[in-house]
């Protein structure tokens, strides 16, 4: 298998016309919709192109496998959904490059002495039913499955349904823990998404730790009513409520060190362009470097978008739907994988990744890719070919040192 094509890598250069988004830029590749299967039935060709084996687990993750699945496996991969507009290496860099190592092992003659896959997670990014990592907590049982089979998207498909309709039987979802008990060790390699390889210098990094973070809904109510027969002065408009709610949200976090919050997501009800409307949803996304730090962060936030929106006298019901606590990475393990490669840096990301959540239930690391800008979750993320190619030889590395 050729491992570059028209200055990318080949398997980035095969899927680059999958799920385009013409309105956002970039790409939006949510699970089990067009361009997400398009993307699974790829990886199966590709895979089956090196002779791997692949299988799809009862939560809708792809194994691809070297070899008689088994226990003690050294298991690599990452995810291929995005969220809406993403860039083009979240996800699929590490896919492909796990790809193209296990290409390389075997086109050198290697015979691995321990089970290997490539494992594809489904819903990483939440994208579709709001909770990122979907795919790595039901496995890994993070998730309660009756919670998860009633996750509904944008069209109020469950995720039960959806699963139905992609070919899974819904009451299987949920914690698999046979499947879970393969792994000996798991592997991701990612696009660093933020600047401390362009800052140190260096092409690739392991991973030392993931930032305490969450997602909860803003819900804002006030009184819907007619645009043109409704006076100024007797509004109460939860628009402007939200507007006041997310500069709190800005200002909150601007004040604390080490915070980061975020309301990138909108929801009007009803939405009408001469409708006062009746309710917001508005969606945080909170991290700060520790547990409690994010906890305050958003007790802080709260309390400044209760005062903030009872301007308008509106109200503000604040519901959490996601949390993962610091993951702080097998020091040892990453220690060891570090020098393994010459002593590459180790990183802390606020970035949550599969990784992190399969941590707390098998020995987890992970290596970073240069991203010259730190840009990511958008068009403009970007890795040079060089840096990739990096990625790849330390992979192939670490591959044949475990296997």
């Amino acid at each position: 298998m050729s491992e570059l094509a028209h200055g990318t890598l080949a398997g980035l250069a095969e899927i680059a016309d999958i799920g385009r988004d013409a309105r956002r830029g970039g790409y939006s590749r949510q699970l089990w919709q067009g361009p997400d299967l398009e993307l699974r039935a790829w990886f199966a060709l590709r895979a089956e192109r090196l002779g791997l084996a692949v299988e799809t687990d009862r939560n809708g993750n792809l194994w691809a496998w070297w070899g008689t699945p088994g226990p003690d496996a050294v298991v690599t991969g990452s995810h291929l959904d995005s969220v809406p507009g993403g860039g083009a290496y979240d996800g699929p860099l590490g896919v492909v490059s796990a790809l193209e190592a296990v290409g390389r092992l075997q086109a050198s003659g290697f015979t691995p002495s321990r089970p290997c896959a490539v494992l594809v997670f489904a819903e990483e990014e939440g994208s579709r039913f709001g909770i990122a990592c979907l795919g790595s907590r039901l496995l890994t049982g993070g998730i309660d499955a009756d919670r998860a089979r009633a996750l509904t998207d944008a069209d109020g498909i469950t995720l039960a349904e959806a699963a139905a309709t992609a070919g899974l039987d819904p009451r299987r979802l949920g914690a698999d823990p046979e499947a879970l008990a393969r792994i000996g060790l798991f592997l991701e390699l990612h696009v660093e998404q933020g600047r401390g390889l362009i800052d140190l210098g260096r092409p690739v990094a392991v991973a030392s730790s993931i930032l305490a973070h969450g997602r909860w809904r803003l819900t804002v109510s006030g009184q819907g009513n007619h645009a043109g027969t409704t006076l100024m002065t007797g509004r109460r408009d939860p628009m402007v409520a939200a507007a006041r709610a997310i500069v709190a949200v800005q200002e909150t976090a601007a004040a604390i060190p080490g915070a980061r919050a975020t309301v990138g997501r909108l929801e009007v009800v009803p939405g009408g362009t001469n409708v006062i409307a009746s309710s917001v949803h508005a969606w945080l996304d909170a991290r700060c470097d520790t547990e409690a730090g994010t906890r305050a962060l958003v007790a802080a936030i709260t309390a400044q978008v209760e005062r903030a929106v009872s301007l308008n006298g509106c109200s503000v019901a604040v519901t959490e739907e996601s949390w993962t606590g610091t993951v702080a990475f097998d020091a040892a393990l990453a220690g060891r994988f570090a020098a393994a490669l010459g002593g590459v840096p180790a990183l802390p990301t606020g970035a949550g990744h599969d990784a992190g959540v399969l941590s707390a239930s098998v020995p987890s690391a992970m290596l970073f890719v240069r991203n010259p800008t730190g840009i990511s979750h958008s068009p403009e993320e970007f890795a040079e070919v060089e840096d990739c190619v990096a990625g790849i030889d330390a992979l192939e590395a670490l591959l044949r040192s475990l296997l």
